[in-house]
């Protein structure tokens, strides 16, 4: 066997990538690298974490990499040895990382120089080796643990109704379920080419928009992050491009910049798109205006689609017929869908209800919480999506979160009550309740609602540089209320739909 070959194992990401040799796989700065050296180093990452044992056993490995090659090896050679891949947000306070670091409950923590500084100290404190992706790159290839499909893969972490995140366990078996349906619904294959723009700590980057164009031998262009100008500048600029996926912000961000350019460089900037084989918008609702003035630019109807961490994808407008807006279309092959009524009945066709789950894609739980793990499904097996909807002549449209303490904000689910908790602190503040207000080009506008201590003041800007120090910058509010009081229901619990009625008009 090859030096830093796998056993015998469930890994099929890793068995696939081995068909396709020096193929291009990742793009990232000015350098391509093929699968073999993507295998290669992954391998090597896997050889120096084992560090002589036989087997990572299940230990989870945080790390902080920037998008790019190394992420990948990185990411890969965790599965590989053993280990389950945490990723951190490269947005992320140390408050924040502090609250993943101590959850998940790392052996050891990676990271890019540049991050080396936010966690130094949260690593020291703990007794964990931090380590860099160069430190783990020279290892010699070993022979590799057999990994079986039942054992953990991935934490990614997710907001909840509870407040803090709380992180979604993904097995192989499950991973690779859900790596099959994507590639399977939008025909993903070795002619591909992805620009690949998203977050790599959320399912999206790193399930849709990374692995599965990986599973199926594509090549995964990176960008360092999103910018709309160098996007489309991008797209006119590479007519080997094919498939693009992003969230609602971004493309109504692209669409305004696209709007901007001269005349000559829109119909350069449409010809180019239209060579494109599928533009795919996830992680919020899109509008449908939004869809139409894309569509004008691009010549594309944009492929709406519905997934959350706990499930992969599970809904998508069809690639090849026809994709209505508003909707989030029909179920994946192998995905049982339901709408049922607070009772759980299942309720016909019109009917509004909650959207329930139920298939290979599901995960298997969250890490180190049995109750909300239960709480998360029903007695049969179907997971509780929290999303309200309704079917219609076939297609499923949703309505709204269950809960209004979910926040949906330019892709990224948010918890309402992880920012509260995290407001009190503020000296002026009595008391705070935070909502989502309806927004064109965001989804929704993350508001916080005040009521302030006697004789204090503040302002917008104070309370977002408060929140900087704390919260990931999208989850500070970008909208402030400063009230007498707060409505309230007679057990004195603060009524949000009232509170987001009363505020909506003000924005």
């Amino acid at each position: 066997m090859v030096a830093g070959m796998d056993g015998t194992s469930a890994l099929t990401l890793i068995q696939r990538a081995a068909r396709h040799g020096e193929a291009t796989a990742i793009v990232a700065g000015a350098r391509a690298y093929s699968y073999a050296e993507l295998l290669e180093a992954s391998a090597r990452v896997a050889s120096a974490l084992l560090s002589g044992r036989a087997d990572l056993a299940g230990e989870r490995i945080c790390f902080l990499v920037t998008p790019g090659f190394d992420y990948v090896a990185l990411q890969w050679g965790i599965f590989r040895a053993g280990g389950v891949a945490v990723p951190l947000c490269v947005a992320h306070p140390p408050p924040e990382l502090a609250h993943v670091i101590d959850d998940s409950k790392p052996e050891r923590i990676v990271a890019d120089p540049q991050f080396a500084s936010r966690l130094r100290d949260l690593a020291s404190a703990r007794g964990l080796p931090l380590s860099t992706p160069a430190e783990l790159s020279s290892a010699p290839p070993v022979q590799l643990p057999a990994i079986d499909a039942s054992r953990s893969a991935l934490l990614i972490y997710t907001s909840g109704t509870t407040g803090k995140p709380k992180a979604v366990i993904t097995t192989h078996a499950i991973f690779d379920a859900q790596l099959r349906a994507i590639v399977r619904a939008w025909e993903l294959s070795a002619e591909d080419r992805l620009l690949h723009v998203l977050p790599l700590h959320h399912l999206h980057g790193v399930l849709n928009a990374l692995n599965a164009p990986l599973y199926a031998g594509a090549c995964v262009e990176f960008m360092p992050q999103f910018d709309a100008a160098e996007v489309l500048a991008r797209f006119r600029s590479a007519p080997h491009l094919s498939v693009f996926m992003g969230v609602p912000t971004m493309y109504a961000k692209l669409a305004q910049a696209a709007e901007a350019l001269p005349e000559s460089e829109r119909e350069q900037l449409r010809s180019a798109l239209s060579a494109f084989r599928v533009l795919i918008s996830g992680s919020a609702a899109l509008p449908v205006s939004l869809l139409a003035r894309f569509e004008a630019l691009s010549g594309h109807v944009l492929l709406e689609r519905y997934g959350m961490t706990e499930l992969g994808m599970a809904l998508g407008n069809p690639l090849r017929a026809e994709r209505r807006p508003g909707t989030v279309g029909v179920p994946f092959p192998d995905v049982e869908a339901r709408i049922v009524d607070e009772s759980g009945q299942a309720l016909p066709e019109g009917s509004q209800g909650e959207l329930q789950l139920r298939g290979p894609n599901v995960f298997a739980g969250y890490f180190g919480k049995p109750e909300a793990t239960r709480a998360a499904f029903t007695e049969d097996g179907f997971f509780r999506t929290g999303d309200v909807a309704v079917v219609e002549r076939g297609y499923y449209r949703l309505l709204g979160r269950a809960s209004v303490d979910i926040i949906k904000s330019g892709g990224f689910k948010i918890s309402a009550l992880e920012i509260e908790e995290t407001l009190r602190e503020h000296p002026a503040i009595a008391e705070v309740a935070v909502v989502g207000l309806p927004d064109p080009e965001w989804g929704e506008r993350v508001a916080a609602a005040v009521v302030l201590h006697a004789q204090q003041q503040l302002t917008l800007e104070q309370l977002r540089e408060f929140g900087k120090e704390r919260l990931a910058t999208y989850k500070v509010p970008s909208r402030l209320f400063c009230l007498p009081a707060l409505p309230r229901n007679v057990m004195g619990k603060v009524e949000k739909p009232a509170l987001v009625a009363q505020l909506a008009p003000a924005t």
